[in-house]
């Protein structure tokens, strides 16, 4: 990342909106932005195989295995404002489980990264079917964004929900059942995919 081309950009940016960014509380501004924007945007440097190195263990457990509320931050592609929530994440072993931490670490390589909510969730999906190889794998998203809430609608209690289903998580109704249960929440039908 280029952080002394982006300070200057920040620094343009402020002169375009009318303020002048050499006065006090401005002049540092460009430089903090920058530094901020490489810590939002670490996600597209972070390699998801490197994160998942050594945190994939062989284990028997057929059952359902749930991690709920796993707080994120993101940045909305569209205005580049934030958008945060809550993702939860359920799987049915295959003979390999995943280490607790490194499933917030995979929501968080996709959250520092202009998203959105869609994407995300199909992004975290694809990422654990892909490296688990679960029986099953079902991914939820809960997030209020702020592009809605601080302007245009200005719908303060506003909550996008996405999901994303696989396997035994799509097709078996009784497991989709506890998914949704234990994440406190319930599908509207026994239909419930991708939404």
């Amino acid at each position: 990342m280029d952080n002394k081309k982006l300070a200057e950009l920040v620094r343009q940016w402020l002169s375009a909106i009318g303020e002048n960014p050499q006065r006090d509380g401005l002049v540092e501004t460009p430089v903090r932005v920058a530094e901020a924007w490489e810590y939002f945007t670490s996600g597209y440097r972070d390699d998801v195989a490197q994160v998942l190195d050594g945190g994939i263990f062989e284990e028997h457990h057929d059952g359902l295995v749930v991690i709920k509320d796993i707080d994120f931050y993101s940045i909305c592609e569209h205005h580049l404002v934030p958008f945060f929530g809550r993702c939860h994440i359920g799987y049915i072993p295959n003979g390999r489980i995943l280490g607790l931490s490194k499933a917030a670490r995979v929501v968080e390589v996709f959250a520092r990264r202009l998203q959105v909510q869609e994407r995300m969730t199909h992004e975290i999906a694809e990422t654990l079917e892909r490296h688990l190889t679960p029986a099953g794998v079902g991914v939820v998203v809960e997030a209020q964004h702020l592009c809605m809430m601080m302007r245009g609608v200005e719908r303060h209690n506003s909550s996008a929900i996405t999901s994303e289903l696989r396997g035994r998580l799509e097709t078996d109704s009784g497991l989709l059942s506890a998914f949704f249960h234990q994440i406190g929440t319930a599908p509207e039908n026994d239909d419930t995919n991708e939404s």
